[in-house]
């Protein structure tokens, strides 16, 4: 009679719909519109500050031709049109590959210090990349580069893979081999630019250093498609995503092939950072941040894991990459050397909670 007399009774549960919508989309205005600020900012502020006003006319005439009469010179449309508005946005896409990455490998791996830049799967990924640039690229076209970013991302998930199982199946040995994988490829990504052509060594050297200064709005189709695509495939296995990071054996009591399913993931995770490896660079921390910030702001369920660090993970990009321009405006610096910062006392304060 009292476990009757707690539960919620049909009216109880009716009242609680609409409460939970309007919840919701509450929560949905507050996060357009601190994207809709974020954005704002990255493409009004830098080292020629336009004004917000001007900044959205000329999106607006841009987006609607002829809405908006031109009050704003041609240099000012070009700044913000072909220059910021494209950078912004691949940050916002970078950021939202490497924070849903990073969510989950920590969730597959049980490991609170999975991270793609951790674990090598981001040196492999420029790795890849190193080898479309400084060879393939001029035989084949830049095309192939996320291609090879793929695949150096993927052999090095392998191999992590294979140096833990040798180590010891612990979290923090997974840790370990990812580190003194990320070493090994680190190097041979260095000795290949050593040896490389050295009118391409200078490109390549800032594009490991992270930097989104040559985005253009043709670069944006392929991590957008691979963004998405992959953001509604994990959304959708977000509860047996859930089950696995309870364990192996509960995953299996429910029913899921935990071996090829944790195989699938780690092929996406690999195709994630691959992706936006070879459009920005090695960028590290993001995927190790977000994640741990999200489940302090939302608990540890997936469903809303997931989606909160795809989101987190854009704005915290484009917050970087502003920074990263305006700090020593007029130079661009390497946004890697903003996110390094800032991730490692971030490291640091996750460590000291794990102790």
């Amino acid at each position: 009679m009292l476990a009757e007399d707690a539960s919620p009774g049909p009216v109880a549960v009716s009242r609680l719909a609409p409460a939970r919508a309007l919840k919701a989309g509450a929560g949905l205005m507050t996060a357009l519109l601190l994207l809709a600020l974020t954005v704002t900012a990255g493409v009004s502020l830098g080292s020629a500050p336009i004004p917000v006003a001007t900044v959205w006319s000329i999106i607006a005439s841009k987006i609607s031709p002829g809405s908006v009469e031109a009050f704003w010179s041609a240099g000012r449309e070009s700044i913000v049109w072909d220059v910021r508005l494209p950078r912004v946005m691949l940050a916002g896409l970078v950021g939202a590959g490497l924070g849903l990455t990073g969510a989950v490998l920590q969730a597959v791996t049980r490991n609170p210090l999975a991270d793609p830049h951790l674990l090598g799967v981001s040196s492999g990924g420029a790795l890849g990349a190193i080898v479309a640039l400084l060879h393939t690229g001029m035989i084949l076209g830049l095309a192939t580069v996320p291609l090879f970013a793929f695949a150096g991302a993927l052999l090095a998930t392998v191999l992590v893979a294979f140096v833990s199982r040798v180590l010891g199946s612990s979290a923090d040995r997974l840790v370990l081999a990812g580190v003194a994988v990320a070493f090994v490829l680190t190097s041979v990504g260095n000795l290949m630019i050593f040896l490389g052509d050295p009118r391409a060594t200078h490109t390549v050297i800032f594009w490991m250093l992270g930097g989104l200064g040559l985005a253009q709005w043709s670069q944006l189709v392929y991590p957008g498609v691979v963004l998405f695509a992959s953001l509604g495939w994990l959304m959708i296995r977000a509860r047996e995503i859930n089950a696995l990071a309870m364990g192996d054996e509960t995953a299996m009591t429910l029913g899921i092939p935990v071996r090829r399913f944790r195989l699938t993931l780690f092929v996406v995770t690999a195709l994630l950072t691959g992706v936006m490896v070879a459009f920005s660079g090695a960028i590290g921390f993001v995927g190790l941040m977000v994640p741990h910030f999200v489940r302090l702001l939302a608990g540890s369920d997936n469903v809303r894991v997931i989606p909160l660090s795809a989101f987190f993970g854009a704005l915290t990009l484009i917050l970087a990459d502003l920074a990263a321009r305006v700090i020593m405006a007029p130079e661009d610096m390497p946004i890697g050397v903003v996110t390094g910062l800032v991730g490692g006392i971030a490291f640091i304060a996750i460590l000291k909670r794990r102790a």
